[in-house]
């Protein structure tokens, strides 16, 4: 079930989004807006979802959000995704965000994760089922 790679010094699942953090993206005090970064991580977290269930999916909960460093303008954002669980209609998906400091060197730090439940929806928006992975 899991797709997990790494260590906790290193991205666990699969690179699922990477972009650069930009100016407009920011406080007044020069970090990054913690909603800018959530929804990238929805973003990433529903790529994987629309995948594997082949499909629409709606994001419907959030749990566990930890900043553990502040993302600055010009660092480059990877998110990566490990699915955890898939039941019936929903998916669990846990996203891990990493950046490459501007101007630093190729060592990602870990500033953030969370896991993100999708429910998979037909064109009506009502749930269906997930399918099994052949």
């Amino acid at each position: 079930m899991s797709e997990s790679v790494g260590t906790s010094d290193s991205p666990n699942g699969r690179l699922s989004i990477r972009t650069i953090a930009m100016p407009a993206d920011t406080n007044m005090f020069g970090h990054v807006f913690g909603g800018w970064l959530l929804s990238q991580m929805d973003l990433a977290g529903g790529t994987h979802a629309y995948r594997r269930a082949s499909g629409r999916c709606a994001t419907v909960a959030v749990e566990g959000m930890e900043f553990h460093q502040p993302v600055y303008v010009g660092d480059e954002l990877s998110c990566y995704t490990d699915i955890k669980h898939i039941g019936r209609t929903s998916i669990a998906i846990r996203v891990e965000s990493w950046v490459r400091r501007h101007g630093g060197n190729d060592t990602q730090v870990k500033v953030t994760s969370a896991m993100f439940t999708y429910v998979a929806v037909d064109d009506l928006g009502q749930k269906r089922q997930i399918p099994r992975e052949e």
